[in-house]
């Protein structure tokens, strides 16, 4: 049995769960509202402020969709609850960026400033201009955006240099004079 798709989920106060026909799920909370269509071969039950997905038998398909159900309905209520974010760090001598309306604006060494235009689902802030916050209530979508800016100018393995996530580390390559 899965291990994450036997644990239940708790429904927040606040938070109201609707199943539709076909396993649509709609979740709405304090944050926003986010809509999923999952396998309609879980079943999914919702009582007593407890949600809880089952699977029909033990098939292979079944197997690997169970803990999947599960996980993408508990990014949705933790995404209108609590929200999620990523954190990018822009390294490298004259790298910065900056908020214009809802434009975040990348200085990435490049002949021009390259601009990356906030969308309905994510929001991006700049506390510092070595400092990206991505932030929203889907899960996939705030990953989805960073991993876009960090597409912009991928951190090169020599001094470091480009955009990073906060918590990744850079392997660093020794250059030409480490062969001696």
């Amino acid at each position: 049995m899965s291990r994450i798709g036997r644990a239940p989920i708790t429904v927040p106060a606040g938070v109201e769960i609707t199943v539709a026909d076909g396993n649509v799920i709609t979740v709405k909370g304090p944050k926003g509202e986010l809509t999923q269509a999952v396998s309609p071969a879980m079943e999914i039950s919702v009582d007593a402020g407890v949600l809880t997905v089952a699977r029909p038998n033990d098939d292979s398909m079944n197997r690997s969709l169970h803990g999947l159900t599960r996980t993408l309905v508990n990014n949705m209520v933790v995404g209108v609850t609590a929200g999620f974010t990523k954190t990018l760090e822009i390294n490298g001598v004259g790298y910065r960026a900056s908020k214009e309306g809802n434009n975040l604006v990348l200085n990435v060494g490049y002949s021009h400033p390259v601009n990356v235009p906030d969308n309905d689902d994510v929001q991006t802030e700049v506390p510092n201009p070595n400092q990206i916050i991505v932030k929203g209530i889907d899960k996939q979508k705030v990953g989805q955006f960073a991993a876009e800016i960090r597409g912009v100018r991928p951190p090169e393995p020599y001094k470091g240099k480009g955009i990073k996530y906060a918590d990744e580390v850079i392997i660093r390559k020794e250059g030409k004079t480490g062969a001696k």
